[in-house]
């Protein structure tokens, strides 16, 4: 559940496996899912491979507040996974968790999974006949069922499963014996590996993961790749033809912490790569340019700097807001910017701003920081958005409205700035935010831009399509 006042993107979830024999295991997943949090932050788990068995621990909440160091001295092992969630299909309850579990065999088979499949109605229709009732209302449990099916090691498990899945999926997968990672067919969710000093090796969504447990980058699981991962080497098997990589170029706008590295490239260079490529597209006399924190932050400095406008920290964030379940009164909930950016009116007051957003998505956020920084006594405040208008949603694992919602689809930029009371507003534009990024077009999903769906979507507008009951 989000606060009314909700009006930002979200992906939805961060992934981890591990085998280290030797090493505690448990708090090396905790670790790495902290530097994951951002991913998500509506539930966390844990599941570890001991002695022929597999156990989990998973709950609602936050990584600190799921799992504290009696939790994790309970979960022993030498190969664990993990997983951070922010709900894009299924609501948010403990049977959406994950690691998600299907018995297999004579064991257990676990799964972490950041992404969002379109098939799921015919994917349902292959675990009909199961005699495990589906739990969970995501398309995580589908895969487990799917593989929980499949005879022999679990890398052939997953090997048979991935051409039955349309969307997008970076997942890890973990049974009695073998941790196994994969990866959709055009690589829309990130996924990296890594390996310890000293033996061991690892994979995460991010390389920020990595760095937070002493891991050392090795490469990008690669589209259609499946790894099995042991403490000193990684099998792969090419298990889908390897199609054009299709990276979420939000990933690099948003939700990519900057400390990480996508492609081999800074997000946080990227960033102000975009920000110096915007006050080349969009400038205008000002007396401070001001990035709203935290992903606004790089390119407002790279804005600064390529206009020659000094930069200053004009906005502090309230950094501990998160995703609140206790909901706001009626005034708060008109005021629910403020909860999470408290203008520096000393700064503010009397001066001209140039301020840069990573997006704008129905338009109402934006509308109440400008009304805020005009309470603080901007006299000019120029909306500079750092990624081109958001008009068509996503389908593959962000959190975003339906079409009608999303602001840019019906308004012009006029329309725009004048229903968010800005001076000006300007975008970043397409051609512009590749250059920033340095690659071509063809490498990145671009479909919350363009409408242009590198993979099959469902016929209808609403992507939700799974989040119904499941009848046993």
């Amino acid at each position: 559940m989000s606060a009314p006042f909700e009006d930002a993107l979200h992906e939805e979830c961060g992934v981890v496996g591990i085998v280290a024999p030797g090493r505690d295991v448990s708090r090396l997943a905790f670790f790495a899912l902290h530097a994951l949090q951002h991913r998500g932050q509506e539930s966390a788990g844990i599941a570890v491979s001991d002695d022929g068995h597999v156990m989990v621990q998973r709950d609602l909440g936050l990584v600190s507040t799921v799992f504290d160091d009696p939790a994790l001295r309970g979960l022993t092992g030498g190969s664990a996974i993990g997983h951070v969630r922010y709900s894009t299909t299924g609501a948010n309850k403990w049977d959406n968790a994950q690691p998600v579990t299907r018995n297999r065999g004579g064991g257990i088979v676990a799964l972490g999974h950041n992404g969002n499949l379109t098939n799921t109605d015919e994917l349902r229709t292959l675990v009909a006949d199961d005699p495990d009732p589906l739990l969970a209302t995501t398309d995580s449990e589908l895969i487990a069922a799917l593989l929980a099916r499949e005879p022999g090691s679990l890398l052939d498990a997953v090997c048979a499963v991935m051409p039955k899945l349309v969307g997008a999926y970076s997942a890890v997968a973990l049974s009695d014996s073998e941790l196994v990672a994969f990866r959709d067919a055009h690589g829309v969710r990130p996924l990296v590996l890594g390996r310890f000093e000293g033996g061991g090796l690892c994979v995460a969504s991010e390389t920020c993961a990595l760095d937070q447990v002493g891991a050392t980058y090795v490469r990008d699981i690669r589209p259609g790749e499946a790894v099995r991962i042991t403490e000193r080497d990684a099998e792969s098997r090419q298990a889908l033809p390897a199609a054009e990589p299709r990276l979420c170029v939000f990933e690099s706008i948003y939700f990519a912490r900057p400390d990480s590295r996508l492609e081999g490239s800074s997000v946080w260079g990227q960033r102000r790569a975009m920000g110096v490529q915007l006050a080349h597209e969009a400038p205008v006399e000002a007396d401070l340019v001001v990035g709203l924190p935290d992903s606004g932050t790089p390119a407002a400095i790279g804005y600064a700097q390529e206009s020659g406008i000094p930069y200053a920290e004009a906005v502090v964030r309230n950094r501990y807001v998160g995703r609140s379940f206790i909901q706001p009164d009626q005034e708060l909930r008109r005021n629910g910017v403020k909860l999470k950016f408290n203008p520096l009116r000393e700064i503010i007051d009397g001066r001209r701003l140039i301020v840069v957003d990573d997006s704008i998505v129905r338009g109402n956020t934006t509308q109440q920081v400008v009304a805020m920084l005009r309470e603080a006594g901007a006299s000019e405040i120029h909306m500079r958005i750092s990624s081109p208008p958001l008009a068509w949603p996503c389908f593959y694992g962000i959190d975003m409205p339906s079409r009608n919602e999303l602001v840019a689809s019906s308004m012009t930029v006029e329309e725009i700035a004048r229903m968010t009371g800005a001076t000006t507003l300007a975008y970043l534009s397409l051609d512009g935010l590749q250059r920033a990024l340095g690659l071509p077009a063809s490498r990145f999903c671009r479909a919350c831009f363009t409408g242009e769906y590198p993979i099959p979507v469902p016929d209808t507008p609403l992507k939700l399509r799974f989040e119904q009951p499941v009848r046993a």
